[in-house]
């Protein structure tokens, strides 16, 4: 296993497909404080961590969330797929308003993999796509 050294003041993106084990990962390297999870903001707002409709305002609040930990200097960490260059722009300017540094943990793990993974989660029906 690879070791990794963080600062204690940052913004961690954690990026992966769905199934990629980025909640275990973060969950076994973070405090359970730190750990910003879009699927649990999608469930404070709906009661399903599962509801993609209401994405936005999940993602709304999960920023929130970490824009209050960095404004008090608390290291931040966000549980979502994070893909796409844009999505990861949006915490890249937020760490940097605050003067944290991003810093980014890829889960490299393979498609069938996650797709496996998926399908031993009965609350992810997304299908292979």
């Amino acid at each position: 296993m690879t070791a990794i050294t963080i600062p204690d003041f940052c913004l961690v993106v954690l990026i992966g497909s769905t199934g990629a084990g980025k909640s275990t990962f973060a969950r076994r390297h973070f405090k359970p404080t730190e750990i910003i999870s879009s699927d649990y903001a999608r469930g404070l707002i709906s009661d399903d961590e599962n509801d993609q409709a209401i994405s936005v305002d999940a993602f709304d609040l999960v920023a929130t969330i970490a824009e209050k930990r960095l404004k008090h200097r608390r290291l931040a960490v966000i549980d979502a797929t994070n893909v796409r260059a844009p999505d990861r722009k949006r915490w890249v300017e937020l760490a940097r308003k605050w003067h944290a540094l991003p810093a980014a943990i890829v889960l490299d793990v393979d498609l069938y993999d996650c797709m496996a993974h998926n399908k031993d989660r009965p609350d992810r029906q997304f299908g292979p796509g």
